[in-house]
């Protein structure tokens, strides 16, 4: 055997399983690291325990790969939508698009509450439950019709907000604080949309600040490209730190509500989406291999917008929407586009509550619920959270708020398939709008894995045309979408290169 043949073989005895793989490992690690803390439990007298030094690190590397990726997100979102607006080149045809997203989202959750309502008339969660009216409790904030103007007007020119976190002691006395920045995506949008249409109307002296942006979204991606490489240890942290810490304990009482939750969740995620993505002339299969690693981030993480950056990246990478206009649909759909968390969830929830508290619905209370979900995941949009939902749907029907405080308990464990859902509709829906706008690259679309995150990343490559343009697809190395290849969208909906 010649060297070089024994370096091949020595590289490949060396090499690491494919990405896929890891994020398996991790989830099991995490399952087995997580059960163990579980069996540890607390530390410290009775009292004034404390989580032990498993679950503290569990929690501490899961919730450090979040902040990760959180932190991407506002340059990640600025310079995607500045880019797309850009490039699109005609304000008209970006709002078409927008249109269609914003039916398509509202199409989905209109099933999607659907789901929800029968789910808890059928199965009747608030009269088959072990919860005690002790539970009931004010849960602090609650959404309004007004969140929508207030959370869309930038508070500033970078679209973030303070949250300040203080600290007391055992008599209730404040003995410090603690400061972060929130990024508010739905303002980072605004923001970014009016400097995209502004740089359209200055015309040729805007070219350097384009310039500028399209490369600083290039380092943005490569940066954004190392941290997802983390998302296998990141996985080992956040599900080991679910198991080890959340309120299983709880589940018993509650089980048939989160029973209902979740059939709901599964209804929506492996019935209707895939007859949505069948009807479109898509596999469904493909999907799935596709959108998994965003999927199965967002089940673990529970955050849209911590999963924001993976969501955007499988979206253009792996299931061939054009990166113009992924960048943007997106981040909205992260804000907007919430399934799991303003559709079936708060369904099921006013419905559980008003058995509990014995109030009688009627069909126009029924009716009020799918508007609610339906319109009120957008008017909500400044303030995310199935909590928010929840509240506002309560409100609107004038039943009593303190039902929140009755199923918080369990509330972490349902936010995990609620995220999935949520994060599976925000890679749907630009899928099948580019499918029917005739901009989809369908062979990215059919030959996607989740190792497409990762290829040719060093190389730019231009947007693909798709194949209705040349009548064949590209190889799949050459298909890599560049940060600086976006396309243009005429009136007639087919895409051209730019």
């Amino acid at each position: 055997m010649s060297e070089k043949t024994k370096e091949t073989v020595e590289k490949r005895r060396l090499r690491l399983p494919s990405f896929s793989v890891q994020v398996i490992i991790g989830l099991v690690a995490g399952v087995l690291l997580g059960w163990l803390a579980l069996s540890i439990g607390p530390v410290g007298a009775e009292g004034a325990e404390e989580p032990n030094w498993l679950t503290t690190t569990l929690d501490t590397i899961g919730t450090a790969f979040v902040t990760l990726l959180k932190a991407v997100v506002p340059p990640l979102v600025f310079t995607a939508v500045v880019a797309s607006v850009a490039n699109l080149r005609g304000v008209a045809n970006g709002a078409r698009l927008a249109a269609k997203t914003l039916i398509w989202f509202a199409i989905t959750a209109l099933i999607a509450v659907v789901i929800g309502i029968v789910l808890g008339v059928v199965l009747k969660p608030g009269a088959n439950t072990g919860v005690t009216i002790d539970a009931a409790a004010d849960p602090g904030s609650s959404g309004s019709w007004l969140d929508f103007l207030n959370g869309i007007i930038p508070a500033n020119f970078l679209g973030t907000g303070v949250g300040v976190e203080t600290v007391t002691d055992a008599d209730g006395l404040i003995t410090g604080a603690t400061g972060s920045l929130s990024p508010n995506v739905l303002q980072i949008i605004v923001i970014s949309l009016a400097i995209g249409i502004a740089a359209l109307k200055v015309g040729g002296k805007a070219e350097p600040f384009l310039t500028f942006n399209a490369s600083l979204l290039a380092i943005v991606q490569k940066v954004l490209w190392w941290i997802i490489r983390l998302a296998p240890l990141g996985t080992v942290g956040l599900i080991g730190y679910a198991i080890a810490d959340y309120g299983w304990g709880s589940l018993s009482s509650l089980a048939w509500f989160a029973a209902a939750v979740y059939i709901g969740l599964a209804l929506v995620l492996f019935v209707v989406y895939p007859i949505l993505l069948r009807v479109n002339g898509l596999s469904v299969s493909r999907y799935f291999r596709g959108a998994w690693p965003a999927i199965q981030l967002g089940f673990v993480s529970r955050s849209s917008i911590g999963t924001m950056p993976v969501t955007e990246r499988v979206t253009s990478r792996n299931l061939g929407v054009p990166s113009s206009y992924a960048g943007f649909a997106v981040p909205l759909g992260a804000t907007t586009k919430m399934d799991g968390c303003a559709s079936i969830y708060p369904a099921i929830s006013a419905i559980f509550v008003a058995q509990f508290f014995g109030v009688n619905l009627d069909i126009t209370d029924y009716l009020l619920i799918a508007f609610v979900s339906v319109i009120g995941s957008t008017a909500t949009a400044g303030m995310t959270g199935a909590v928010v939902m929840l509240t506002l749907t309560l409100s609107t029907l004038g039943l009593p708020l303190e039902g929140v405080g009755l199923l918080l308990a369990i509330d972490p464990i349902l936010d995990m398939g609620r995220t999935a859902v949520n994060v599976a509709g925000q890679a749907l829906v630009p899928v099948i709008v580019s499918k029917r706008e005739g901009i989809l690259d369908q062979g990215q679309y059919d030959s996607a894995t989740a190792e497409s995150l990762f290829a040719s990343d060093d190389v730019a490559h231009p947007e693909p045309q798709t194949s209705s343009q040349t009548g064949a697809q590209e190889p799949e190395a050459d298909r890599e979408p560049a940060a600086t290849g976006f396309i243009s969208i005429d009136t007639s909906g087919e895409a051209c290169p730019k």
